[in-house]
Parts: structure tokens; sequence; C-alpha cells
């Protein structure tokens, strides 16, 4: 290279390279703006799918139950949007809803839970039977999902019992559970119980009495509460 060609880029060097930072910081802003992506399904892997939004093909990483849900590919979905930022990485996650989102936020608070548990965990428990579990402390429900042992599932179900209360995500029906479940409710108890010992996971089982509850008044026997609680579960 001529020696006053390379003195020319020396001196372009400085101005070329700040612009290509300047450039970087506005991506990952903009990036960063992302809550919302509407576009048509290109393809699916184990863990992700290609959105298709206007030309720009978005890899979009989901929960198992998320990808059960989506449409075929060449047919518009619409995913609500977590950005995850790394030095070395931009991450979009999806969501079916805003509320499963928030779940999805609200698991990675825990120490130890980090975004691939956070989606094992919701591909194992939909938004009803996790609010449940939460508030039933069903350690056994959050340990079905990989990579969550024992322990984690402890911490994960007693850091989030109040969190989940306080910011309203726990659900009435689970709210009201974990009411019952508290000891104001000897019937609740022992229905709830019985239909666990019968076979069904205590999250449905929980969402069950809690219905029947409702529906029968909190004086209902336990042996009503068990009827009412399989009619509810055969539905």
């Amino acid at each position: 290279m001529p020696t006053g060609t390379n003195r020319t880029f020396e001196k372009c060097w400085p101005t070329v390279n700040s612009s290509l930072i300047h450039g970087s910081r506005e991506i990952r802003h903009s990036v960063k703006m992302i809550g919302k992506l509407k576009g048509i399904v290109d393809s699916q892997g184990d863990d992700f799918v290609i959105l298709d939004v206007q030309g720009v093909g978005y890899i979009v990483h989901c929960s198992g139950r998320t990808l059960q849900k989506l449409p075929r590919p060449g047919e518009a979905s619409t995913l609500a949007i977590e950005t995850q930022m790394r030095e070395d990485s931009i991450k979009l996650f999806g969501f079916i809803s805003e509320t499963e989102r928030d779940w999805f936020r609200l698991l990675q608070s825990v120490q130890g839970v980090g975004a691939k548990v956070a989606l094992a965990i919701q591909t194992v428990l939909d938004v009803a039977e996790l609010a449940s579990a939460i508030a039933c402390q069903d350690k056994a429900a959050l340990a079905r999902a990989p990579g969550v042992g024992s322990k984690l599932a402890a911490r994960i179900a007693s850091e989030l019992k109040d969190k989940a209360a306080a910011s309203g995500m726990a659900g009435a029906t689970a709210a009201r559970l974990a009411e019952l479940d508290g000891g104001k409710s000897a019937a609740a108890r022992d229905a709830l119980s019985a239909l666990v010992n019968l076979g069904y996971g205590r999250p449905q089982a929980a969402a069950a009495v809690a219905a029947s509850v409702a529906a029968l008044g909190e004086g209902a026997p336990a042996s009503e509460l068990i009827l009412r609680g399989l009619k509810e579960l055969a539905r």
C-alpha cells in the first residue's frame, strides 16, 4: 500500500471505528425496545422459532409448550418478547401471552434460575399450573423440569410465593387455595390430599378443590369437595 494511502487510512480509522461503535450502541438500544413481534412462522428448531417480520428472520427462543401452540410454517403469529443482552450476544425469548413473559422474568429472580431453566419449567407447567404449584408449595411439580433439583425447587417455591402474590400473578384460584392450604380449611386439605392420592397432579387437584370450595362454600365437608373435585378434573 502506498505511503500516502496508508496515512489516509490511519487518519480515517478513528472516525470509522467511532461510527461502528456508535452504530452498535444504536442497534443494541433499538433491540432492547422490542416488546412484541408479529410476523410469519418460517421454521422451528428444538428450542426456537424463526419469525419472519417483513423479510427479517428473528430467532426467538421459546419453551416447548409455546412452540407446540405456534401455527404451521407460513402462517402468521404474534409473540410477546423478552430481550436479554450480553456482552457477546443478544437473545430474544418469545411467549404466547404477556403473563407467560412475566412468569419468565419472575422465575429468573431466583438464584440458580437462568433463561434455560425458566423455559424448562414453563415447558412442564402452564401459567395456571405454575401459579398453583407456587401457591401450594408443590416442589415435586417444579422438580419435574429438567435442570431443577429438589433444592432449587424448594428455593423457587419459597422465594416466589410472596412475590407472586404481591405482583398479582398467583391468580385468584391459586391465591384462594394458598389461603385454604395454610390451615384455614381442614376439609379442603383433606380433599386435596385425597385427589393427589388418586393420582392427580397437585396443581390440577389444587385448582379443582379451590373451584369446589368456591361453588359449595367453605363449610362443605371433604367428601363433597372430593366428589365435586373429581367432576372438575373430568371436564
